[in-house]
């Protein structure tokens, strides 16, 4: 795993969960554009990875409850609504880090 793609840290915080990651780097993603990013198949077809999940089918209040740590390279988050199948790869989190800083084509869409 590279420097970039392990984390040091992982909270959940009010806002959305916060990564600071090894190279020092602090990723805050709000809860709702994270539950938006989910990858498992009941959110994007396994096939032809089309998108199933939309929008208008995830609560405003949408919040993380709980994150569950997978093997060494992914988290697994609990979701208030209901949801608990997605697996959230560290590689893909750095992906979608919507800081300013980061490249717009890595995340800053659906903040």
């Amino acid at each position: 795993m590279s420097m970039s793609t392990e984390p040091l840290s992982i909270e959940t915080k009010d806002v959305g969960l916060a990564i600071t990651w090894r190279d020092g780097h602090r990723s805050l993603y709000p809860h709702r554009y994270l539950r938006l990013q989910c990858q498992c198949a009941h959110c994007v077809d396994e096939w032809t990875r089309e998108r199933k999940l939309r929008e208008e089918d995830v609560p405003q209040d949408v919040r993380l409850e709980d994150h569950l740590v997978v093997g060494n390279y992914a988290i697994q988050i609990l979701w208030s609504d209901g949801h608990y199948d997605g697996i959230y790869p560290y590689r893909l989190l750095r992906e979608l880090c919507p800081c300013g800083a980061c490249p717009a084509d890595k995340g800053g869409q659906g903040r």
